[in-house]
């Protein structure tokens, strides 16, 4: 019996290592989401956390894309960045909060939320 809970502690370790290393595979790529025939892209990591955005003249207007200052664009991306960055904040700690109710506090590897 001492062997098998032994060879099932080697196994959640390698689970554990598995689970962290794909946690940090996942928040390095980058997954980009378009609209509008590509005038608007979203960049976001592996867990879904919000990156970036970028906003091509003719998505703001598509009649006379000359028209739009870059300083504008810019402006726009910053203020949305900023949204969705605090709304991916307050989601992520709020499934924190949430999974510890339930895990009664407990660190459990690849349900690391919050991180």
């Amino acid at each position: 019996m001492g062997m098998n809970l032994m060879n099932l502690m080697k196994q959640v370790q390698n689970v554990q290592k598995k689970a962290g290393a794909m946690q940090e595979e996942l928040a390095n790529l980058e997954i980009v989401g378009e609209s509008a025939g590509g005038s608007v892209k979203v960049t976001c990591d592996g867990q879904g956390k919000f990156k970036s955005i970028k906003i091509s003249a003719e998505a703001i207007n598509p009649e006379n894309p000359a028209a739009v200052d870059p300083d504008t664009i810019e402006m726009l991306e910053d203020i949305i960045s900023s949204a969705m960055k605090e709304a991916t904040q307050k989601a992520s700690k709020e499934m924190e909060e949430r999974m510890k109710k339930i895990t009664g506090g407990i660190n459990i590897p690849g349900l690391n939320f919050g991180k």
